[in-house]
């Protein structure tokens, strides 16, 4: 009960932002363009999709949930970041930091495991050309976009409730400018190595478990690529998944660093830059390798905009 009383009133001090007023300003600024940037070429591969007919397939359904999802991912953590920044006091509340957390880690875990569903979808593509439409049916991508979201929540949940269950008594003070779970496991008074490893294993179910499904579809993706003849049609094969691949090795590579790691080496400025980068550079670099990388986004892109500025003229006239 004592512990209960205690967390209930709790408010969290977020100390990574800057104290000094124009340097305040400029982070402001600074992510405010960022994530203005986001929000506009998520929405532009969104609205490329659902207005071209011609990309209504498989592989664009899923980048269009993937942007959805990556607009979610970082509405949950920007906006309170923005409002905090021009706070006087910078805090969160113990029921906010809890939300936020569930919120970010579960659209994080979805991400995961969407890229994974991506690269099935290459591998059924390349690998079984014949059976293509038989296999990724619209229902059948509709269940596995379902299936990524309910685990990634459920995951979330699990891990929120392992490090929202220790007690917090007497800590204040988070090492960064948003409820992530490294920073917020440092400030608890009772956590055990059990704790820890419980921590650990669900952060191997969002990032591992799927990074193996996506080596897995581009090792039999690889096997049939060296079994092309042409070296033209090995190129044609490759370009499809380029952008794929792209994405996957920056996600992977700053999550897996972050949250695949013994909690004894955490170091919080380090991982204050590296959340940033998977937090805004992900979401923001994810349209411009797809849409730069991508004839088929680009000529959608260009549709999309040559309409919107024919019905312009016909409302002018």
């Amino acid at each position: 009960m004592l512990q209960e009383n205690c967390t209930a009133i709790l408010n969290f001090m977020l100390l990574a932002f800057p104290t000094h007023p124009e340097h305040q300003i400029l982070l402001f600024l600074g992510i405010s363009l960022v994530y203005a940037t986001i929000t506009t070429g998520n929405l532009l591969i969104m609205v490329a999709i659902w207005g071209d007919p011609h990309l209504h397939t498989p592989m664009y359904f899923f980048l269009g949930t993937l942007s959805l999802v990556e607009l979610c991912y970082t509405a949950a953590v920007i906006p309170q970041i923005l409002v905090t920044s021009l706070q006087e006091r910078k805090f969160i509340t113990f029921r906010s930091c809890g939300a936020q957390m569930f919120f970010f880690i579960g659209l994080g875990s979805a991400d995961c495991f969407l890229l994974a569903i991506m690269a099935y979808d290459r591998y059924v593509a390349i690998c079984k050309p014949l059976r293509y439409t038989l296999i990724m049916t619209h229902q059948f991508c509709i269940q596995l976009v379902t299936a990524s979201l309910l685990i990634g929540f459920l995951i979330s949940l699990t891990l929120v409730w392992l490090v929202f269950h220790l007690s917090f008594c007497g800590a204040h003070g988070i090492e960064h400018l948003f409820c992530d779970v490294p920073p917020v496991m440092q400030l608890t008074s009772d956590k055990t190595k059990l704790d820890e490893l419980g921590v650990f294993l669900t952060g191997i179910m969002a990032i591992a478990v799927p990074f193996v499904l996506i080596c897995t579809s581009y090792f039999f993706i690889a096997v049939a690529v060296l079994r092309i003849h042409s070296a033209d049609g090995r190129q044609r094969t490759i370009s499809t998944c380029s952008s794929h691949l792209a994405v996957v090795a920056l996600q992977y590579g700053c999550c897996s660093f972050m949250y695949l790691r013994p909690n004894a080496s955490f170091s919080p400025k380090q991982d204050q830059m590296l959340s940033m980068v998977y937090t805004l550079g992900t979401p923001l670099l994810n349209p411009i390798i797809y849409s730069l990388r991508n004839r088929e986004v680009k000529a959608a892109l260009r549709k999309v905009v040559s309409r919107r500025a024919f019905q312009r003229k016909s409302e002018h006239h």
